[in-house]
């Protein structure tokens, strides 16, 4: 039976319905998403502008208004200032630079990938009229062709109205090349990689290349990840195969081409932190362990780092609220900087996730102002968020039990309390575990 060949003339009628709406669901949020941007480009004039104001105006104080107006949109939208700030210097390029694609995007002409494409593509369109005439050809080939498509003939026009050389271009976009980690469920995660095209794709040819070989024969070893490779019975996929030889080349290979004589690179190990309640290490828990305090990762991946770890804390916590009673070691450090990990595990600006670890440990009132030195007047602060208490009118407050109240420029508070500890609780009426 051919597919809706003996539908009815009233379920044709009511699928044409349902399309048009689509459609107009469609224009509606991207002429929303346009009238966000407006919003969002605005925030970014208002920093530049009180930043202007200043008596000796510089890119570090119009920085540190970017932050201070990302953070006040942020707390408000529960979002990370971080992602405001990106989205707010998107915005700005739109609006200021592609007027007529925001224009028409907001009028539901193109949607909001349309727009984003167009402005990705033509970012480097210096002059001014050779980006009106890009942004007036690729409106008008945008009403009838999919964003795919539009990319492709984005990337060409936007090339041929590009004065500078691909030799120059390519020069500026090294610069930005980075390597960045993003969390999946189920214990998983991606590691991307933006670079110079020939190395990107000769990378991934050469692990290509050792993922068919590997297929072909080989003996069975215990990867550094605990994956196996060698035998071509082994049920890997090229794919699975590709990724299990590509994590062990970054965890166990050498940078022989930026390592010193001695060999200080090919030295250095990689280090995880793994929260893992003590069921849950013994077999029985149901609580999963938790990797960097926010990945959740398999029992048996626990068992095996908490297996071979040279020592690990111990984190003491309450049976029915998991707050941190205690935190101990078998080989001792400095006990308040634990317990201070263990608690916050996080930046305690809201909305910030970057690890404990990878903070400062702050003073929440000046010690130099007679501040003193312990768990209730100290939290961790990322970088970022420690400059913006020390150099913003953004205000913290430390109201104990490590909860801490922060005062935006507008007089908005958040509160930001410590994360629940990865443990498992009981209540009266649970059976003891042991």
């Amino acid at each position: 039976m051919t597919a809706l060949m003996d539908a009815t003339i009233e379920q044709v009628a009511a699928l044409g319905a349902v399309t048009e709406m689509l459609v107009s669901v469609e224009r509606t949020i991207g002429s929303l998403l346009a009238a966000r941007d407006g919003l969002l480009a605005l925030g970014s004039r208002l920093a530049v502008e009180t930043a202007e104001q200043s008596e000796e105006p510089s890119a570090d104080g119009v920085d540190l208004a970017m932050r201070a107006v990302a953070a006040e949109f942020g707390a408000a939208l529960r979002v990370s200032d971080r992602t405001l700030q990106r989205r707010m210097l998107d915005a700005e390029l739109l609006v200021t630079r592609f007027p007529r694609v925001w224009r028409a995007q907001g009028a539901g002409v193109i949607s909001a990938a349309h727009a984003r494409i167009i402005v990705d593509a033509g970012t480097h369109l210096d002059d001014e009229t050779r980006r009106e005439e890009y942004s007036e050809r690729m409106v008008a080939f945008a009403r009838t062709e999919s964003a795919n498509r539009v990319g492709r003939e984005a990337r060409r026009v936007a090339d041929r109205l590009q004065p500078r050389t691909v030799d120059a271009r390519h020069a500026d976009a090294r610069q930005e090349r980075r390597v960045w980690l993003t969390n999946r469920a189920d214990g998983m995660a991606e590691l991307s990689i933006f670079g110079p095209a020939a190395l990107v794709h000769g990378a991934f040819d050469r692990v290509t290349a050792m993922a068919k070989a590997a297929a072909a024969g080989g003996e069975v070893v215990e990867c550094a990840h605990g994956s196996r490779s060698g035998r071509p019975h082994d049920g890997r996929t090229l794919g699975q195969t590709r990724c299990d030889i590509a994590l062990d080349l970054l965890l166990t290979g050498a940078p022989a081409g930026h390592d010193t004589t001695d060999g200080m690179l090919a030295r250095i190990t990689p280090t995880v932190s793994v929260t893992v309640p003590v069921m849950t290490l013994l077999g029985s828990g149901t609580v999963p362990a938790e990797l960097n305090g926010c990945v959740p990762i398999d029992g048996r991946t626990a068992r095996l780092l908490a297996g071979s770890a040279a020592g690990w804390d111990r984190v003491l916590t309450h049976p029915i609220t998991a707050a941190v009673l205690a935190v101990d070691r078998y080989r001792p450090s400095a006990e308040l900087r634990r317990h201070l990990t263990a608690r916050d595990s996080r930046c305690r600006f809201p909305t910030c996730g970057y690890a404990a670890r990878d903070c400062d440990l702050d003073h929440t009132e000046d010690h130099a102002l007679g501040g003193t030195t312990d768990a209730d007047n100290l939290g961790h602060l990322c970088r970022r968020h420690h400059v913006l208490k020390h150099r913003t009118p953004w205000h913290v407050e430390h109201l104990g039990d490590g909860t801490f109240a922060w005062t935006s420029p507008t007089g908005q508070v958040h509160i930001d309390r410590p994360r629940a500890q990865n443990a498992e609780t009981f209540t009266e009426d649970d059976s003891p575990p042991f």
